[in-house]
């Protein structure tokens, strides 16, 4: 099972600089787990003590916007597709 990560600036010291990362699980859950084996602190940085996503962390798979699906129990499969993206604040 291979699942195509993509990998925002902020985290790219993490990946070694690679802005496309593979990973595997069932869940987002556990493809953050393996991304962790494979880069450890990642996890660290997308999740909370809690294990919960952090609040300035978007995560898509396919597209959609995992808090409107399962969260971290969004199902994964070889070939999707999952992009990590810091939320941008900002303004006057």
């Amino acid at each position: 099972m291979s699942i195509s990560v993509r990998i925002p600036t902020p985290l790219r010291r993490v990946t070694d600089g690679a802005d496309k990362v593979d990973a595997d699980g069932a869940t987002l859950e556990e493809l953050i787990g393996s991304l962790e084996s494979q880069y450890p602190g990642i996890k660290a940085r997308l999740c909370d003590e809690e294990g919960a996503l952090r609040n300035f962390v978007n995560v898509y798979v396919n597209g959609e916007d995992v808090r409107f699906l399962d969260g971290l129990g969004t199902a994964t499969k070889t070939g999707d597709e999952v992009s990590i993206v810091p939320a941008v604040a900002g303004g006057n």
